[in-house]
C-alpha cells in the first residue's frame, strides 16, 4: 500500500503532483475525509492527504472577504465569522450527518476546499445562490503540475475566466486548490418560519410558490410529508401529526415581523398555520439542509438529491413513489427533492427526469451500488464532449480523482 501524501505548503502539493504525473500515478485527492462516499466508488491506492494546508490567511469582516487555506477544517471558518456575526450566507450542507451518522450541529464537517469541491448549498440558495457564486478566487494545481490562479481578494477585482465556478462542483478532478477566497455575510438580525400544516405535495408547492414569488423576500421553502415531519427535532413539526409546509423570513427585526404578518395573510388560505421564532426556526432549517431526517436509517437505505423544475417537483416524486413507495422531502421551494429509498432504483429515478430538464445525484449507497450505478446524472453527449475536454486541458493524463465523476473519466 502507497504511503499518503501529506503536503504541508503549496511548494510541497506542487512537488507531489510533479511526481504523479511524471510516473502517471493516479490520486485519491482529501481532505478530512468526510465526503470520502460521495461519488463513484473507484479504487485509486495513492492518497494525497489536503488536510496539513490548513489555516485561515486573512479575514476582513468590513470588506465580507476570508482568504483561506483548502484544507482549513470548516468548523474553524465558521467560529472565525461567528465572532465577527457573519457566515457563509449560502448554508454550506453538511452530508457527514446522512454519510456518517454524525449528530446535527451548527459546526460543519470538512474543509473548505472540500465544500467548494462538492458544491452543496442549503435552503437559502433560492435568494442568496450557491457555492460557485460565493467563491471569489483561488490558487490550485492542474493535474499538468502547473500552479495557476483565478480571480481575487476583493470583490471588485475579479475579472478574467471565472474559472471559480468551474472548480465548485468538480470533486478534485480537475485541480487541487491550495488557497480559496470567499465572500461571506453578516448574519440576520432575525428569522422567522411560518409553517402550513396538512397539505398534500400538489398544493404545497402551489403554496411555496406563492411566497417565493411575493414581495416578502423569502430566504427559504420547503415541504416535509407526515412521515418526514414526524422525525423533526422540533416539537410543532414532529407534533403537527401532518404534513409540514415551512417558509422562512429573514433581515431586520421589524422588517420580518411586517413581513411575516405578511406572508401568514398570503398563505392562510392554504391551510392552518403556526411559527418558528428564533432557535426552534434554525434547527428546522438545519435539519432541512443536512437531510437528517433520515440519519437513523438503516444502512441500505439509499438516499438521491434531485434539482427539477420547481413547477414539476411533485409530479416527478408522485411519480417515484409510486414505483418503489420513496420517502421524499422538497426544498427550494420545490426544485430540490431529497429521496429516501430501499435501494437505488437508479432507472426510475432517472426514468422520472427524463424530458424535465432536471438531474440526480446519488447521495448515500453501498460500495456495490456506487459501483454499478452513476452516482451523478450521466450528461448529455454534447455536455460529455465538453466534459471531456475541459478536464484534458486540466488534467491530461487522468491524475486527479479519477472516475469519481463519472466512471469514463477514470484513468
Amino acid at each position: 500500500m502507497p504511503q499518503t501524501l501529506r503536503p504541508e505548503n503549496e511548494d510541497q502539493l506542487l512537488d507531489a503532483v510533479n511526481w504523479a504525473l511524471s510516473r502517471k500515478i493516479p490520486l485519491n485527492v482529501f481532505g478530512l475525509g468526510s465526503k470520502s462516499s460521495l461519488g463513484q466508488a473507484v479504487s485509486v491506492e495513492q492518497g494525497l492527504d489536503m488536510s496539513a494546508l490548513s489555516g485561515i490567511l486573512s479575514y476582513e469582516p468590513s470588506e465580507l472577504v476570508l482568504t483561506a487555506k483548502a484544507g482549513t477544517p470548516l468548523h474553524e471558518i465558521q467560529s472565525a465569522l461567528s465572532e465577527h456575526n457573519q457566515s457563509m450566507a449560502f448554508e454550506p450542507v453538511d452530508l457527514s450527518v446522512i454519510l456518517n451518522g454524525k449528530e446535527p450541529s451548527n459546526e460543519a464537517d470538512g474543509t473548505v476546499g472540500g465544500m467548494i469541491a462538492a458544491g452543496f448549498a442549503g435552503p437559502r440558495r433560492i435568494r442568496q445562490g450557491g457555492v460557485r457564486d460565493h467563491v471569489l478566487g483561488f490558487r490550485a494545481i492542474s493535474g499538468r503540475a502547473e500552479l495557476f490562479k483565478s480571480g481575487g481578494k476583493v470583490m471588485k477585482n475579479v475579472t478574467g475566466f471565472d474559472l471559480s465556478k468551474l472548480m465548485a462542483g468538480s470533486m478534485g478532478t480537475l485541480a487541487v486548490m491550495s488557497e480559496v477566497t470567499i465572500k461571506v455575510l453578516p448574519v440576520p438580525e432575525k428569522s422567522r418560519t411560518v409553517l402550513v400544516q396538512g397539505l398534500d405535495e400538489p398544493v404545497a408547492i402551489a403554496a411555496m410558490r406563492a411566497a417565493v414569488n411575493s414581495p416578502h423576500e423569502v430566504s427559504a421553502a420547503a415541504h416535509l410529508p407526515q412521515s418526514v415531519a414526524a422525525r423533526s427535532g422540533v416539537d410543532l413539526v414532529a407534533g403537527s401529526g401532518a404534513a409540514v409546509t415551512a417558509v422562512r423570513v429573514e433581515g431586520p427585526g421589524a422588517s420580518v415581523e411586517t413581513r411575516c404578518a405578511s406572508l401568514r395573510k398570503l398563505l392562510a388560505p392554504f391551510g392552518e398555520l403556526e411559527e418558528l421564532h428564533s432557535q426552534r426556526s434554525a434547527r428546522f432549517w438545519a435539519e432541512v439542509r443536512d437531510a437528517s431526517f433520515w440519519r437513523t436509517t438503516p444502512p441500505d437505505t439509499t438516499i438521491w438529491r434531485l434539482s427539477v423544475p420547481p413547477s414539476r417537483g411533485a409530479h416527478i416524486a408522485a411519480a417515484i413513489t409510486r414505483e418503489c413507495g420513496a420517502e421524499a422531502l422538497f426544498d427550494w421551494g420545490g426544485g430540490l427533492i431529497w429521496l429516501a429509498l430501499p435501494d437505488s432504483r437508479h432507472k426510475i429515478v432517472r426514468a422520472a427526469l427524463d424530458e424535465q430538464d432536471g438531474h440526480a445525484t446519488l447521495i448515500r449507497a453501498s460500495d456495490s451500488i456506487r459501483t454499478t450505478v452513476p452516482a451523478f446524472h450521466p450528461p448529455s453527449p454534447s455536455l460529455a464532449a465538453l466534459s471531456r475536454r475541459v478536464k484534458s486541458a486540466f488534467d491530461p493524463h487522468g491524475i486527479l480523482n479519477p472516475g469519481r465523476l463519472y466512471p469514463t473519466d477514470a484513468a
